[in-house]
């Protein structure tokens, strides 16, 4: 139905959540909440102090976003900007 992936930056104890996925035929059923917070407490039992997930700002994430933000997460502003060469 769906996966997480996870790495962890024992450096910095920071734990990234780097991929989140669910099958459309079982999104809208709290998957993706369950995975996030497997992640959150697996990050935290290997000692990770800080967790940081990724995700696009355009209308397609916003179910993403709104799932990491029930999680806890806040938004960090930032400005990328990028130049086709």
């Amino acid at each position: 139905m769906g996966f997480v992936a996870v790495r962890l930056h024992a450096e910095s104890s920071l734990g990234e959540i780097y991929m989140i996925a669910v099958d459309p035929d079982y999104q809208r059923r709290g998957i993706a909440t369950a995975l996030t917070e497997f992640a959150l407490e697996w990050m935290k039992g290997a000692g990770m102090s800080v967790a940081m997930v990724e995700t696009g700002g355009d209308p397609g994430h916003a179910p993403a976003r709104c799932t990491y933000e029930k999680a806890g997460f806040g938004l960090l502003p930032i400005a990328r900007y990028f130049k086709k060469l």
